[in-house]
């Protein structure tokens, strides 16, 4: 088969021959139709993430159809349409898990990471990673949902917003497209906030009641005349733009952190103590949760904005999502 790995951290992508994996016992071989590009796939480009091994084959966001089962899998069978994002394994037994919060396992695995994932024509993974795929979702479509789109689906509903809330979507790029989308479809008075009078357009498309340019409006300020946002998610990395948002929360407002910053976000506590305000993180989801937010999508028409290059264009295609230019997921596709 072929399979693009990282030889070393910060090496270059390469197309190589391997054999067939066969699935151990609690796995499954995944034929690969398509797998998305995300920008955490820097991880295991760049070697970033403690305790990598190389060579590894990154990929996160797999679609693929079920081709061989190994011993002690329960349920699953062959010919089934399957997707791994994330959440690539759990331990089952740690303080987290014990408690059901598969997500936040001390010992959780990430395909592309823990093992290797769906840049390749077929990947091994553990049956609790499994997924399945609606019918109505392309594969190349679906890709992106087992990140991303699980990512923001699952933030919003956890968010403790109610039907007619204001929620603010900072940053209309690979998260926040489909950010904007969920808010929209889940009854939330949804604003978009972006840089630049150009994304506005696409905003409202994707059902943005209100669009705020953070280049030329001061978004606080805008979110204030609306009536405070009850619930903002961040897609940036910007910790300025973070920031720059936080006066923008009504009274039990919440910002909830999903793109990841290197330099610190400032908060002003009398701000946050005097109106009851806080900040959160979110950490994608479980295999149940990609579940949820594939058939939500498939129900109320969540579709991401994509690009497709062959499998063979993994490395012209990490390069076009790392440098900004896609718009706005790069999924590889293997012609299975």
């Amino acid at each position: 088969m072929r399979a693009v790995q990282v030889a070393a951290a910060g090496a270059d992508f390469e197309l190589v021959q391997r054999d067939v994996p066969e699935p151990g016992a609690g796995q499954v071989r995944i034929r690969v139709q398509a797998c998305g590009i995300c920008h955490s796939d820097s991880f295991t480009k760049l070697g970033l993430f403690p305790g990598i091994r190389f060579p590894r084959v990154p990929g996160h966001e797999v679609v693929g159809v079920i081709d061989a089962i190994g011993t002690g899998v329960p349920e699953w069978k062959p010919g089934q349409r399957v997707g791994v994002g994330w959440h690539g394994a759990h331990c089952g037994h740690c303080v987290s898990c014990r408690r059901g919060d598969f997500i936040t396992c001390i010992r959780g695995q990430i395909p592309g990471i823990s093992y290797d994932g769906g840049y390749a024509d077929y990947m091994i993974a553990p049956f609790e990673a499994l997924a399945l795929v609606p019918d109505e979702l392309e594969a190349a479509d679906a890709a992106p949902l087992l990140c991303a789109g699980v990512t923001t689906f699952n933030a919003l509903r956890h968010s403790g917003a109610r039907a007619g809330d204001l929620v603010g979507v900072l940053g209309v790029g690979g998260l926040g497209h489909l950010g904007v989308q969920f808010a929209a479809r889940m009854g939330y008075r949804t604003v978009a906030i972006a840089r630049g009078k150009d994304k506005e357009a696409l905003a409202r498309k994707l059902g943005a009641r209100h669009y705020i340019d953070s280049g030329a409006q001061d978004v606080a300020v805008e979110l204030g005349k609306l009536g405070g946002a009850a619930v903002i998610i961040s897609t940036v990395t910007n910790a300025a733009a973070m920031t720059a948002v936080l006066n923008g929360l009504a009274i039990n407002g919440k910002l909830i952190l999903l793109g990841v910053s290197r330099q610190p976000v400032e908060v002003p506590s009398m701000l946050m103590v005097g109106g009851r305000r806080s900040i959160a993180g979110w950490p994608s989801g479980t295999s149940r949760d990609s579940e949820d937010a594939m058939a939500f999508s498939a129900q109320a028409g969540v579709a991401p904005m994509i690009e497709t290059m062959p499998l063979e264009r993994a490395a012209a295609a990490y390069e076009r999502m790392m440098s900004g230019a896609a718009r706005f997921r790069m999924v590889l596709t293997t012609g299975s």
